[in-house]
C-alpha cells in the first residue's frame, strides 16, 4: 500500500477515544495515582510526565524482553522509571539520570512506596557525564531517552555501543507535538527532526516510529 492509502488507517484521538484506550490498560495503582496527582500539582512542568498508557507499555515491554539492565535519560518525577522497575525482575536495575533534586525527591518517594526502590539507581548530574562513566561493554538491555531534545543525538551515540545485540533503544517525544514533521521547524523540534533522521540512517539498528503519546521510537540493535 502507498502512504496515501494507508494514511486512512490513522484514527484521530478524540477525548472519548482516549478514555477508551486508557480503559484497555490496567488502571494506575494507588502509588501511580498519587504520583500523577503530585506531578500535576507542579503546574506546566507536569507535561513532562509520560501518560499512564505509555507507562503500561514500558512495563509490558520490559517483561516481554526479559530486560535486566536499563538506562534512562531523564527521570523527572519518576513515572517512567517506576514503570520500568515494575517490569524488572527482583535483581534487575534501572539507572536513571537527571539534574533535579527537587523533582527526583518526588520520584524517590514513589519508588519506595511501590517497593521497587532497590531496583532503581538514580544518578544526579549532566547525563552526558553519567553515560560516559558507564562500562563500555555492550551489556545494556534497554535504553529510554526522555530528556533535553537537542541532546538526544549525543546520548544515542554514547549508548548504542553499550547496548547488547538485540537490545532496545527507545526515544520519547519524537513527534514533538507534530512540529518535527515540518522541514522548517526550529529549536527542540529541529533537534528531534535531526535525531529522527540520524536513527533512520543508523545501520547499527532497525527502527520504527510509533504514534504513542507524543511519538515513541523503538530501535533494536542489530547483531554484528
Amino acid at each position: 500500500m502507498t502512504p496515501a492509502v494507508t494514511a486512512g488507517k490513522s484514527v484521530p484521538m478524540t477525548p472519548a477515544l482516549y478514555a477508551y484506550v486508557l480503559a484497555q490498560a490496567d488502571p494506575p495503582s494507588p502509588v501511580q495515582r498519587r504520583l500523577i496527582e503530585r506531578t500535576h500539582a507542579l503546574g506546566q512542568a507536569a507535561e513532562m510526565q509520560i501518560p499512564h498508557e505509555q507507562g503500561a507499555f514500558l512495563t509490558l515491554l520490559t517483561r516481554l524482553t526479559g530486560a535486566r539492565r536499563i538506562v534512562e535519560v531523564g527521570t523527572f518525577t519518576g513515572y517512567s522509571t517506576l514503570a520500568f522497575a515494575l517490569g524488572l525482575p527482583a535483581d534487575g536495575t534501572v539507572v536513571t539520570c537527571d539534574l533535579s533534586e527537587e523533582w527526583t525527591a518526588v520520584a524517590r518517594e514513589a519508588w519506595e512506596a511501590a517497593g521497587v526502590a532497590d531496583r532503581v539507581e538514580l544518578r544526579l548530574g549532566p547525563a552526558e557525564e553519567t553515560l560516559r562513566r558507564l562500562p563500555e561493554e555492550p551489556v545494556i538491555d534497554l535504553v529510554f531517552l526522555d530528556a533535553d531534545k537537542t541532546g538526544y543525538e549525543t546520548y544515542w551515540e554514547l549508548l548504542v555501543p553499550r547496548v547488547r545485540p538485540g537490545g532496545l533503544l527507545l526515544a520519547d517525544n519524537v513527534l514533538y507535538g507534530g512540529a518535527a514533521a515540518d522541514p522548517g521547524c526550529t529549536g527542540n523540534a529541529a533537534g528531534i527532526r535531526r535525531f529522527n533522521a540520524r536513527v533512520r540512517a543508523d545501520e547499527r539498528v532497525e527502527s520504527v516510529l510509533l504514534p504513542i503519546a507524543d511519538g515513541l521510537t523503538i530501535a533494536r540493535k542489530r547483531t554484528p
